[in-house]
């Protein structure tokens, strides 16, 4: 099968700036009928340069050179779900390898998500940081347009017109949370592909001594965080310790809704920590300045993630999907 497509990418014409093969990976073949638009940023904003098919071999070539310029992104729109591709300045056009899955709407067994909760309390406020933290293991893409695949809680007092930030690409875009079927039950309409996929909620809620929440699954647990120097309490949470790297204070509870009673102020943020991702990928510095941003706000996962695993053992659906 290599040496048909290695040879198949041979014959290509040779004017084809950008050209490839697109594999579906969850049947392990060349995937005909994928729409491929390439796109770069510029000071116009996303700038499309040309778009394709796939052919019966999977075979894709466009006749534009994305120059030097900037960094160039090959979108393959697969089963209404677009993988995407960053090409930097200098990649290597011909040849690219995209790879894109079938879908499924019910949740694939090999997929499990780590819900992180995040408060820290001011003299006049409560910040609330809640990221979801998906690694799916299976060779399917999980979209359920239909309740969402993403599917949370918000606790009385939240704003409804929140948006989540969501980087599965290293590529970080926005998308509006919509209400569920339920009150206060919200949904994200977001593919959650094959990989790793961060997803988080920011909202502020007045200053007070008790937060209130409600998850909707228990496997693996959701997760409590606090800094350092702020505690909490309450029936059936429990002090799992502290993350070595940030000091951040990590608790646990049983069931699926918790109160916490909070005792102290405190921040895990930085003073550069303010700026937040560009709205959407259709914007000039997509790809330039945002992976940094990100890095710059949200430090504390980094981090953290792997001290909570360490306490809780949050990974292990990382290792029963290798």
């Amino acid at each position: 099968m290599k040496f048909l497509l290695a040879s198949a990418l041979a014959c290509l014409p040779a004017m084809a700036a950008v050209s490839g093969v697109v594999m579906n990976g969850t049947t392990g073949q060349p995937q005909a009928g994928v729409t491929i638009n390439l796109v770069q940023p510029g000071a116009g904003g996303m700038q499309q340069l040309g778009s394709t098919t796939s052919d019966k071999q999977g075979i894709f070539s466009v006749d534009k050179d994305p120059g030097p310029g900037g960094p160039a992104l090959i979108q393959a729109t697969y089963t209404a779900v677009t993988y995407t591709t960053i090409m930097p300045p200098g990649t290597k056009t011909a040849g690219v390898n995209v790879t894109v899955y079938n879908a499924t709407a019910e949740p694939p067994p090999e997929m499990k998500t780590q819900h992180l909760i995040l408060l820290e309390p001011g003299a006049s406020s409560l910040k609330v940081s809640e990221t979801f933290y998906t690694q799916n293991g299976s060779r399917l893409a999980y979209q359920d347009s239909t309740n969402g695949s993403v599917r949370f809680y918000l606790p009385e007092g939240a704003p409804e017109n929140l948006q989540a930030t969501i980087d599965s690409t290293g590529v970080p875009i926005k998308r509006p949370i919509e209400q569920g079927t339920q009150a206060g039950l919200y949904k994200i309409s977001y593919p959650l592909k094959p990989g790793e996929t961060r997803i988080d909620l920011e909202y502020m809620l007045p200053a007070s001594a008790t937060f209130s929440g409600k998850v909707l699954n228990t496997n693996p647990p959701a997760r409590l965080v606090t800094p350092a120097n702020v505690t909490l309490s309450g029936d059936g949470i429990v002090d799992a310790g502290q993350e070595p790297t940030t000091g951040a204070r990590v608790y646990t509870f049983s069931g699926t809704t918790f109160k916490a009673n909070i005792l102290g102020v405190g921040s895990l943020r930085t003073p550069d920590s303010k700026a937040s991702p560009e709205e959407d990928p259709q914007s000039p510095k997509c790809c330039e300045e945002v992976p940094a941003r990100l890095q710059s706000k949200m430090f504390w996962i980094l981090g953290l993630g792997f001290g909570i695993l360490f306490i809780g053992g949050a990974l292990l659906f990382r290792r029963g999907s290798a």
